[in-house]
């Protein structure tokens, strides 16, 4: 009999690659076990995970908003409201009783496309956010936003030339996904020096290169408040973006999982681009993406979300169909969680104020913290970082010297991988280094969540050894 080998295998399993969960990541799993061990013989008392977006993630530990979890235990076991009367408020009994009339036993499948009555509860959430209508049979709930993504990359990358436009530096979910489905990615570069905006200039720059090459662009990713860098985009810029899409035949997908994480929205507020093209009355193949694991939920583990089709044709849309059927359908408990994401308690009603209180919380706790953690970076010598108007992380750039540049050579690494994981062995802190998101050549990043709580005792941590690499390694 053959052995199975790694090279008997689909290549692109061999071409994926995934930052946020690779080396610094796996490193830092075995660290934690042996943190474990009595006479660990380690520089610190414990991993901070700094490198993913996971909210209540141990160690991170935001605290997941009382209201959700409390219809989710309801519809896990209904008899609860009967066995404990006086524990759960009333409009929480009745939104349970509600989900459990439209859904039935959450053990069962669902429509493939997601319950009905939750498509309709997120295109409800959609026009009252936007003031344009929205079609529930073009809504697509899946198991986070990364399964709608993967889904839609395949379905548009028709040829090996098939390529789709993405931000440099970008999350890697992207080439990830391009690389599963043999697509090619085509990079466009944002500008550090100016917030890390968006300009149409550089993606026709990129949509001119990939034309030299043969590769045939049919798509635009647009991710909006940004990941890794968190800039958001004003409407002057989208509706240029959404023009650009007609003059190329571009279906854009606009990833907005982090529009509820805005840290200054009052200069700095968020447009989806469902409002931008249907108030230009756009003809471009739109898809939208959100999610139940950022924001304020931070609900990564039951995996939720969702994507709507805008001017799509019922014909694609019953491809889409098609192809999500073969999941039969997304988990029960996202679904859940994501119709308490778009239909919060209202003012009025019993739970309302504890929920207030606890996204209000949450909000001031990543605007502090990203303000105090983005002034003291720098403050560093080497370091530059924009102050993150939005989502969860930082993306600091360092200045890597000769030196250290060779000993990373040396060591077979990329410097600023290097540097991070010098900074893990140091410290426990486990951060992604900017070239698992892609940047300019001869630059060096690292992203870090605005998560970790003890702002002091964490961003003093990285103080004290980025001085102390400096001591070391010399300045640029």
């Amino acid at each position: 009999m053959r052995p199975l080998t790694v090279d008997s295998l689909n290549p692109t399993f061999q071409k994926v690659e995934y930052a946020v969960r690779g080396e610094l990541a796996i490193k830092a799993e075995g660290l934690r076990d042996k943190l474990k061990e009595d006479d660990h013989g380690l520089p610190f008392d414990k991993v901070i995970s700094s490198n993913i977006g996971n909210p209540q993630q141990k160690g991170l530990d935001q605290p997941p908003i009382t209201f959700t979890r409390q219809v989710a235990a309801l519809m896990e076991w209904p008899e609860l409201a009967t066995l404990a009367p006086n524990v759960f408020p009333a409009d929480v009994v009745e939104r349970a009783k509600e989900l459990s009339t439209e859904i039935g036993s959450i053990g069962a499948y669902s429509h493939s496309q997601g319950v009905p009555f939750i498509r309709r509860n997120v295109a409800k959430f959609i026009e009252e956010r936007d003031g344009y209508p929205s079609d529930p049979n073009h809504i697509f709930l899946t198991g986070g936003a990364s399964a709608g993504v993967s889904l839609l990359i395949n379905m548009l990358i028709s040829s090996p030339k098939a390529g789709i436009l993405i931000p440099i530096p970008q999350y890697p979910l992207y080439t990830a996904s391009l690389a599963q489905h043999q697509g090619l990615p085509i990079p466009y570069h944002l500008d550090e020096a100016s917030g890390w905006s968006t300009s149409v200039e550089s993606i026709e720059e990129a949509l001119e290169k990939a034309h030299k090459e043969g590769v045939i662009a049919k798509g635009l990713v647009i991710i909006n408040p940004g990941n890794p860098t968190g800039a958001l985009l004003d409407e002057a810029i989208q509706e240029k973006l959404v023009e650009l899409c007609e003059k190329y035949s571009l279906v854009l997908m606009a990833d907005e999982v982090y529009q509820n994480n805005l840290h200054r929205r009052e200069t700095h507020p968020f447009t989806s681009f469902k409002k931008v093209v249907s108030k230009l009355q756009s003809p471009i193949p739109l898809v939208s993406f959100h999610s139940i694991s950022k924001g304020v939920s931070g609900e990564c583990g039951r995996r939720g979300g969702y994507f709507e089709c805008t001017n799509f044709s019922d014909e694609v849309i019953a491809l889409l169909y098609k192809m999500v059927s073969v999941g039969l359908c997304p988990p029960l408990s996202g679904q859940i969680a994501l119709d308490s994401m778009v239909r919060p308690p209202k003012p009025g009603q019993e739970s309302h104020e504890l929920w207030k209180k606890e996204t209000d919380t949450i909000h001031a706790a990543l605007a502090d913290r990203t303000q105090a953690m983005a002034s003291r970076l720098n403050a560093l010598p080497g370091v530059s970082c924009v102050d993150s108007p939005g989502a969860l992380y930082l993306y600091p750039q360092i200045k890597l010297s000769k030196k250290a540049r060779d000993a990373a050579l040396a060591a077979g690494k990329e410097p600023d991988a290097f540097y991070s994981l010098a900074l893990l062995d140091e410290t426990g802190i486990c951060v992604v280094p900017g070239s698992g998101f892609g940047q300019k050549e001869g630059e060096w990043h690292y992203r870090l969540t605005c998560l970790c709580p003890g702002v002091d005792e964490y961003v003093g941590k990285l103080e004290r050894f980025h001085r102390g690499w400096v001591e070391k390694y010399g300045e640029e």
